[in-house]
């Protein structure tokens, strides 16, 4: 049975190099397979899948024509033009990390380095043939989400102890991951780990944890995958997770960077660093993280107005908030690109509203106030319902700007109305964002230079309570402004030995640790040894 089902397996070779193709051929040509069909570019494989099924994929990662061998695979299985059943090998030369931790994120059947030998080709599809040919009913039931009927099926074949034990057992635990039968994937998960330590095991125990809410638990076990090469990844993955879960969006954000930095093409957790980078108000990060989305998701199932315009968005966020100059004029440039870019790669999107409140909080970035005032005053009016939630988000955010608080405090009540009322258009990320916005611009009737600006002006005129209050709240929402963390730690100091108010060790602990950490320029660096020298070194509180 074995020769006759790899022998008759239709096969997709992906390969746009002529030698590699050619040697790819002939290998399969001489190990007996016959309906071979053969695709130059990851478009003109996605047309083929369209029209037949096949058995096995075997693609070159390194494709260069508009999508590479990432992208494809990853459309393929978004748009399910592949079932299941069908095997996938990744062919590559490269080996880097952040390639290998991608492209296993994908969870492909095989992975196969350059150069490889007939022998060991023949082996790795006849494995992957036999085993998909052999569960392809299960596979099925798992395409059409049949959950329950797939655990029926899994449990028969387990019962008649016909092969594959471990595959099964790992499909029967994602089934059960994807019900969220929390409390019996834990179990299940157990009694597999008694009989052996499979890795994926591990993982799936510790989903089924966060899932039902065993934290504590679930965090050690994470902490101990840390130490392992290969779990490492998942942990930081699930880490994220569940910090965001608690509420924890610092430590979340540590943990997301550190997954990403692995593994980069992974933009749905790219996704998640920018809204939980927006909530701690890092906009730097933000608009590093809206960059390399927009870098990953070119030519890919992720491209779309959206990934510009939010890279645009972050762009103007991080400049609207950051002290340095060059930095300002480079991601001014770079807001225009996008949206150049944003243009030319969907010339008939319909987002003129959003670009106009991107060229309005332009206009307030170059302090052209008025002109950005009469942009927004032409906005649709506010019974428009809400298409977009980055989209309104960004222009409340522009409304306040400009002084409109009456119009961005309507907007942000629309906003969550709108995602507690349809949870399944939105993410609860984006709600504690909305919410987290509209509070503090409620508070806060300035915008974040002018607040700043405001500050700066109650301390020369000696007014060091007003002062520090503006400078308190100017930090709250530029927590990694290194100007306003030298402002707010100098008038901590001043305020307390002038004025006897009093002094908050942790808020000046704040600005110092910020200030160590960072790289200061010539005149910021001399005014933080003059802080250092006339205060800290006497007064050390803080430090």
């Amino acid at each position: 049975m074995s020769q006759q089902v790899t022998g008759s397996a239709h096969i997709l070779i992906v390969e746009e190099q002529p030698l590699a193709l050619s040697y790819m051929k002939q290998s399969l040509e001489r190990l007996g397979y016959k309906a071979l069909r053969f695709a130059e570019s990851a478009n003109a494989a996605k047309e083929l899948c369209k029209d037949q099924k096949f058995d096995l994929i075997i693609c070159a990662f390194n494709l260069s024509k508009n999508q590479d061998g990432y992208q494809l695979y990853e459309e393929l299985k978004v748009k399910k033009l592949i079932k299941g059943s069908t095997g996938f090998i990744f062919i590559s030369a490269e080996t880097s990390g952040e390639l290998v931790h991608s492209v296993l994120e994908l969870h492909p059947d095989d992975f196969l380095v350059k150069p490889f030998n007939t022998f060991e080709l023949k082996s790795r599809i006849e494995r992957i043939v036999k085993r998909k040919h052999a569960l392809k009913s299960i596979y099925q039931l798992i395409d059409d989400e049949n959950y329950s009927k797939a655990i029926r099926a899994i449990d028969t074949k387990l019962v008649a102890n016909q092969g594959y034990a471990a595959v099964l057992l790992r499909l029967k635990g994602d089934s059960l991951l994807l019900q969220k039968h929390w409390e019996e994937a834990k179990t299940f998960f157990k009694s597999v780990l008694d009989i052996q330590k499979f890795t994926w095991a591990r993982i799936g125990l510790v989903e089924a944890m966060i899932g039902n809410n065993e934290h504590n638990l679930a965090h050690r076990m994470l902490k101990a995958m840390l130490e392992r090469p290969e779990t490492r990844l998942v942990a930081y993955d699930l880490l994220s997770q569940l910090e965001i879960k608690l509420n924890q969006y610092d430590q979340a954000q540590e943990y997301l960077v550190a997954a990403t930095t692995m593994a980069p093409r992974n933009l749905d957790r790219q996704e998640n660093l920018s809204q939980v980078a927006q909530i701690n108000h890092d906009y730097e990060q933000n608009y590093l993280t809206c960059r390399d989305i927009a870098k990953y998701a070119k030519h890919s199932v992720h491209d779309s107005p959206d990934v510009y315009l939010n890279a645009a968005r972050a762009s103007i966020d991080y400049a609207l908030t950051t002290d340095q100059t060059d930095s300002i004029t480079r991601v001014t440039r770079q807001t225009t690109k996008y949206l150049n870019d944003l243009k030319q790669q969907f010339p008939d999107a319909h987002q003129q509203e959003q670009v106009d409140v991107l060229t309005a909080r332009l206009h307030y970035l170059n302090d052209e106030h008025q002109k950005a005032k009469m942009l927004l005053e032409q906005l649709a009016s506010d019974d428009t319902p809400i298409r977009s939630i980055d989209a309104s988000l960004d222009q409340a955010k522009a409304y306040h700007e400009v002084g409109f608080h009456t119009q961005a405090q309507a907007l942000y009540s629309k906003i969550i109305e709108h995602c507690e009322r349809y949870p399944e258009r939105s993410s609860e990320l984006q709600l504690k964002s909305a919410i987290q916005q509209q509070t503090e611009r409620k508070e806060l009737r300035m915008g974040p230079r002018e607040l700043n600006n405001h500050a700066v002006e109650k301390f020369s005129q000696g007014n060091y309570l007003l002062a520090l209050e503006a400078f308190t709240q100017a930090f709250r929402v530029m927590p990694k402004n290194r100007s306003i963390a030298l402002n707010l730690l100098q008038c901590l100091y001043e305020g307390s030995i002038r004025q006897g108010m009093t002094f908050n060790q942790q808020l000046a602990k704040r600005c110092i640790d910020l200030l160590d950490a960072s790289e200061l320029d010539g005149e910021m660096a001399q005014r933080y040894d003059k802080i250092k020298e006339k205060y800290i070194s006497k007064h050390p509180q803080a430090s």
